[in-house]
């Protein structure tokens, strides 16, 4: 079984229980623990507390924390292989940070972000549309799906 890597916009997805939902929480309860990187936590704090309020946004951070993942810190090598990415992709810098975890570790990364798409070597699941699609990345222009529309440019 392989190894997944959580993008922010899967973990919103789980705790918004937004389409796709369903294909976290299954990856959650497999023996093989999936991963995340350090700013995940970040952007779920900030992100929740900008629109819900910082209570929201720390009761989400600590239900983030009790998920079983494995964290991966910033080392030397993930920061200079996020860098990279930086420098040679349309990325934001959390989206650089997150890609180059999922590198690091050979894991696929869950998400539903189109940035991703051109990063080569980078295995991918896309949780948009309504559903998981395994490597037709598809933008949100070609999605009919109303759950991702509302949040179009937040993730």
């Amino acid at each position: 079984m392989s190894r997944f890597c959580l993008d922010t916009s899967a973990l919103l997805t789980l705790r918004d229980n937004e389409p796709g939902a369903d294909r976290v929480a299954q990856l959650l309860e497999t023996p093989v623990r999936c991963v995340a990187c350090f700013i995940t936590r970040m952007e779920v704090l900030y992100r929740v507390w900008k629109v819900e309020g910082e209570r929201a946004g720390r009761l989400a951070y600590e239900q983030l924390q009790a998920l079983p993942i494995d964290w991966l810190e910033a080392t030397e090598p993930l920061l200079l292989s996020a860098a990279e990415l930086k420098a040679s992709h349309r990325l934001s810098l959390a989206d650089a940070w997150i890609a180059a975890a999922a590198l690091q570790c050979g894991a696929t990364l869950l998400h539903k972000d189109p940035e991703f798409q051109p990063i080569a070597g980078l295995d991918q699941e896309w949780l948009g549309c309504g559903g998981v699609d395994r490597f037709a990345i598809r933008p949100p222009g070609g999605c009919e799906n109303p759950a991702w529309g509302s949040h179009q440019g937040q993730r």
